[in-house]
């Protein structure tokens, strides 16, 4: 009788032991994860393999420089700013300021209290003017001035807003053969140099 009872247990125990097995097998099934997809691998290039290949965009630098206005509308714009300055009791800008660098002749060269001065004439308007380094030009600005010369910085504006900066030097402007014989030329009615008389020896 005890061997039957022995028996009966050991069975049920089996029999538990086999459903919680089953029960966590099928437990750990449900909570298994799911293979993930393979990540897309970008190439060595950076670029996606599975999107459609685009050519990148080359950007073309644009080769036409920004023109000057013309004269009259520059002169009009100076006229417009003196008169603000004017009213706001500033000084009033240089009249340079309208003036390209390619439009203005170095006729003089000469020393002033201030250090070095030039003597320019704006070709566009036949107006002479004294600058000094530091002179703002409507397309540049006056560095340095020198014995034959005048060094200016120029700048160049382009379409696509590029700014380029370079030094350009402007000689002083030689005479013209009628202005050369004008200078040298010698009056005829004009007395002669008497040569100076030797002094008297002094009475010992």
């Amino acid at each position: 009788m005890n061997y039957e009872r022995i028996i009966r247990l050991s069975l049920a125990l089996v029999i538990a032991a086999t459903t919680i097995t089953a029960s966590a097998v099928l437990v750990n099934a449900q909570e298994a994860p799911k293979p993930e997809a393979p990540a897309k691998q970008a190439t060595k290039s950076g670029r996606d393999p599975f999107t459609k290949y685009q050519p990148p965009v080359k950007r073309i630098k644009a080769t036409t420089k920004l023109e000057a206005p013309p004269i009259q509308v520059r002169i009009e714009r100076y006229r417009a700013q003196k008169l603000a300055a004017a009213a706001a009791h500033v000084p009033p800008p240089k009249p340079t300021t309208a003036l390209l660098i390619s439009e203005m002749q170095v006729t003089g060269i000469f020393r002033t209290p201030r250090g070095w001065a030039a003597m320019i004439e704006a070709t566009p308007i036949k107006l002479s003017y004294v600058i000094y380094p530091g002179e703002a030009f409507f397309d540049g600005q006056l560095v340095a001035i020198e014995e034959g010369s005048l060094t200016f910085r120029r700048e160049v504006v382009w379409l696509d807003g590029r700014r380029e900066k370079s030094t350009e030097v402007k000689p002083l402007r030689k005479p013209s053969p009628v202005e050369d014989m004008t200078a040298k030329a010698v009056p005829a009615n004009a007395p002669a140099t008497e040569a100076p008389k030797p002094a008297a020896p002094e009475k010992q």
